[in-house]
């Protein structure tokens, strides 16, 4: 039979991209002339917010104190999942001191970057968990100052939930501002003084784009997309988890592409035959979502064996990657590229993205090939040093003369040159040709 495709996406993100593009690139040469005033114009010109833009202790503390106790309790409890992952992430680098030659020693000291931005998109949601997803993390590998942004939330202040997700995750600055003017001013270090090290976070199209743009003035978490879900089925499959499953994840957005590769293509179809009942019942926004990205991003893929299903997974690359199929372990073992893994119909990506721990954080538009997700790594700086005795730059000296001199750069060699001639007077050595061009 081979592959065969019962859907095909209508569309791609990257048609999307260049307006995108042109819009952001205008914007921030907008803000880099005009800084905060520039700033404050696109906050009132595109979220209508004239208000404060660092919130105060007094301001925080009062718009959170309407936050239910149920609701505090549940972001504290992923709050701690979060940080719990990403302080065992923290345990797995460490410092390094090796002799790597007689009095040569050599080694890695890892360090925290010392400012971090944090952006949490309110638009078609308040996005509670990308707040303490982002937070809680960079809060976990040692940061010292973290800067978190969110934009006014339908034509008010910052939603109350985000907010106290930031200050549970232990955010230090808080910034009511969206958008591009939010990446921006994070960047520049706008309104604080602190330009950002890393600035991280999820959001539309255009905060993409602006953190692409800003990419070398700033580190970045991941080039990012719309989200995306695939899903792994073989028989042994439950349809309507598979279904769900997809639905659950198209609701981010009219961009956000759901795949299914299976084995069985009566499960596809059964499949094909659930989602788009499912959409019709979800609420208005989410249907409308959902709708839109199932149509023109949705694909479905039959494959005569397992491994067809693994390569044409890993050729997609996946943001998130559930796997409802027999023999976890084989597909855990074989998948190389994905943000994210669920193994087994138990876990789905709603509990990663809210609650279970790891990251929600991922790579996008096949980014999952050479990337992973953000995790504590992202705010930390593996830095290398080195030491050696003066009986030890006999060796390294004449090697690094010879080297530098078969490259063609003589005065490389002669910093060599100089400390054998202090250390070692009146010996001889082979420092190779003297470069004569």
């Amino acid at each position: 039979m081979g592959t065969i495709t019962l859907k095909k996406a209508a569309k791609t993100p990257e048609t999307e991209t260049a307006a995108a593009q042109k819009v952001v690139t205008e914007m921030l040469a907008t803000i880099e002339a005009g800084r905060e005033q520039a700033v404050r114009d696109y906050a009132k010109q595109l979220d209508h917010w004239t208000g404060d833009i660092v919130m105060s202790a007094a301001q925080i503390d009062t718009a959170i104190a309407e936050v239910p106790a149920q609701v505090r309790a549940d972001i504290d409890f992923a709050v701690k999942q979060v940080r719990d992952f990403a302080l065992a992430q923290r345990q797995s680098v460490h410092d390094v001191v090796t002799p790597l030659h007689p009095g040569v020693t050599a080694g890695q000291k890892v360090v925290p970057v010392n400012v971090v931005g944090c952006y949490a998109p309110a638009g078609r949601y308040a996005h509670i968990a990308s707040a303490y997803m982002t937070v809680a993390t960079a809060k976990a590998a040692g940061v010292k100052t973290v800067i978190a942004c969110s934009s006014p939330f339908r034509g008010g202040g910052m939603h109350p939930h985000v907010l106290y997700a930031f200050k549970a995750a232990g955010a230090d600055v808080v910034m009511t501002l969206g958008g591009v003017q939010a990446i921006a001013s994070l960047a520049y270090g706008l309104f604080t003084g602190q330009p950002a090290d890393v600035v991280v976070g999820p959001g539309n199209k255009f905060v993409a784009e602006a953190k692409r743009a800003l990419f070398g003035k700033v580190g970045i978490d991941v080039f990012a997309g719309p989200s995306e879900v695939a899903v792994i089925a073989d028989d042994s499959a439950d349809p309507a988890m598979v279904a769900s499953d997809l639905v659950g994840q198209a609701e981010h957005g009219h961009e956000s592409p759901a795949w299914l590769f299976t084995t069985s293509r009566a499960l596809a179809e059964d499949v094909m035959r659930r989602v788009p009942v499912l959409i019709d019942a979800l609420p208005p926004t989410a249907r409308d979502a959902a709708g839109a990205a199932w149509r023109d991003y949705g694909e479905v893929i039959v494959c005569d064996t397992r491994e067809e299903v693994a390569a044409i997974s890993d050729r997609y690359a996946s943001e998130h990657l559930e796997v409802h199929a027999r023999e976890l372990d084989w597909w855990l073992d074989r998948l190389t590229c994905y943000g994210s893994l669920f193994l087994g119909e138990e876990t789905t990506v709603a509990y990663g993205d809210k609650a279970s721990g790891p990251n929600h954080v991922l790579p996008t538009k096949g980014a999952a090939r050479y990337s992973g997700g953000l995790s504590v790594h992202k705010f930390m700086k593996t830095l290398t040093w080195q030491r050696m005795t003066r009986e030890a730059a006999r060796d390294i000296g004449e090697v690094t003369a010879r080297i530098s001199r078969l490259e063609g750069m003589e005065a490389h060699a002669r910093t060599a040159d100089d400390r054998l001639a202090k250390y070692f007077p009146g010996q001889r050595f082979d420092l190779g040709e003297p470069v004569k061009v």
